[in-house]
């Protein structure tokens, strides 16, 4: 499953997509659990994840086939 990122976490792992091996479907708690430890640089980051362009909770399904991203918080002022 191929996953954007951005931002900080972009600059701690050195390219703007990661590729996370999964099923056809995973939770999106798993999905951040398979994520640390595959890219342990990224272990205490605080994200969200988004599927198909709108923000999901950690049960929600991701499937095959969307579109997934994690967002950094974004600080303003």
């Amino acid at each position: 499953m191929e996953i954007k990122i951005f931002a900080g976490i972009k600059e701690k792992v050195g390219k703007d997509v990661i590729d996370i091996p999964v099923g056809d479907e995973i939770t999106v708690a798993d999905l951040k659990e398979r994520i640390y430890i595959d890219y342990p640089e990224l272990d205490g980051e605080v994200f969200q994840v988004a599927v198909n362009e709108a923000f999901q909770t950690d049960d929600y399904t991701v499937k095959s086939g969307d579109v997934v991203a994690l967002i950094p918080p974004v600080s303003g002022g």
